[in-house]
């Protein structure tokens, strides 16, 4: 594993060693859109510290001499219990941006969350992980304004391959994110909106004061949009729906009889309602709601192998992650990603042989102490 730094004697051995080394290679706008939360950012701590109040009871004296990481997600096989969040602008971070993240998480048998607002078209990511026919790849989308345009984007995901729908539901306008406002987000003049590029009138442009972000948001979001139009959703292809940002469990069994076929239990990293729950904390509410009738994901937070024990110890089936992928794509692209993703597997292999754990069936509430509120 090679990395570029200004001391070149350094090497990342952990995912918080790569975001420090991840500042080397980012403009401060590109630093700030990816690491800000809304506010006041107490939702984005909040999310890493509720791994840090969760304790492991590990067992002992239990044959963990051959270990199993495998699962699989909606049918599809996984090397380990993680898929890579849905985020924007990834060619901010490098050159191939999705593609790279795409190749990375395929070749490691994890899976990939596709953004709509990706630098990387949904066809370019497809064509360049043909040599990964399985792979678990899904699509990310926003019912927007002009039902027409969500229509051709389900339409270009199922004709690409794509196995899933993940309809974010969080974000029904912006949260306000601060650092981005002060600082005018914008793309570069050279890189754009690889979905969207054919909508008239497009403009992620900024105006004074204002993230070219939020006018975005603003002019092609549907702030209207309700459970009833997830019946419209499904009818448009015969892909599964996920669900994610669902933080209340009767809006997971609302999920279920809708014919969500999986929710993610997440908080938008933070970057959305700040004050709201930290993920983690919502995900035995929500495991218990839907009753094992669909699949329950978790992110947020994730920084350590032990944080994927803890969530799936909760009742998680796999984890998504987000910021530290774009540390690894900065650092080092496309490798840089593949060692992230092998430093959280190597230290999900040690946590669960330290916590008498051989298979990922082994994992459950008895390994946890719980904080006391």
């Amino acid at each position: 594993m090679t990395v570029v730094s200004n001391d070149h004697r350094f090497q990342p051995i952990n995912l918080f060693e790569y975001e420090k080394l991840a500042k080397e290679h980012l403009s401060q706008m590109t630093l700030d859109y990816y690491s800000s939360g809304a506010w006041d950012e107490i939702t984005l701590r909040d999310n890493r510290a509720a791994f840090e109040r969760v304790k492991l009871r590990p067992r002992i004296l239990v044959d963990v001499s051959d270990r199993n990481l495998t699962t699989s997600i909606l049918g599809q096989p996984l090397q380990l219990p993680l898929l890579i969040a849905p985020m924007a602008f990834q060619c901010l971070a490098h050159p191939d941006g999705e593609v790279a993240t795409a190749l990375a998480a395929a070749s490691a048998g994890v899976g990939m969350v596709l953004s709509t607002m990706a630098t990387k078209s949904i066809e370019e990511v497809a064509t360049a992980c043909d040599k990964f026919p399985e792979s678990l790849r899904w699509f990310q989308l926003y019912i927007h304004k002009d039902k027409g345009l969500t229509r051709a984007l389900v339409e270009k995901a199922y004709k690409a391959g794509y196995k899933a729908l993940c309809l974010t539901v969080d974000a029904p306008v912006l949260g306000q994110r601060e650092r981005d406002r002060r600082n005018e987000f914008a793309l570069p003049t050279d890189l754009h909106l690889a979905n969207l590029a054919t909508i008239s009138g497009l403009d992620i442009s900024h105006e004074k004061g204002e993230s070219g972000l939020f006018t975005y948001f603003a002019q092609q979001l549907n702030p209207a949009v309700t459970w009833d139009d997830l019946e419209w959703l499904q009818s448009l292809s015969p892909l599964p729906l996920v669900i994610k940002g669902v933080l209340r469990g009767d809006d997971a069994v609302r999920a279920v009889e809708y014919g969500a076929k999986a929710i993610v239990v997440s908080n938008h990293g933070g970057r959305q309602l700040d004050g709201a729950i930290a993920s983690l904390d919502a995900l035995v509410e929500i495991v218990a709601a839907v009753d094992g009738k669909i699949e329950v994901l978790l992110d947020g937070g994730i920084r350590r192998g032990t944080d994927i024990l803890k969530a799936l110890a909760l009742g998680a089936k796999a984890v998504l992650i987000g910021r530290p992928i774009l540390w690894g794509l900065a650092v080092a692209g496309q490798v840089g990603v593949s060692h992230v993703i092998s430093l959280l597997q190597g230290e999900l292999n040690v946590g669960m042989a330290l916590s008498g754990c051989a298979k990922l069936q082994d994992i459950n509430l008895s390994l946890l102490t719980l904080p006391r509120f």
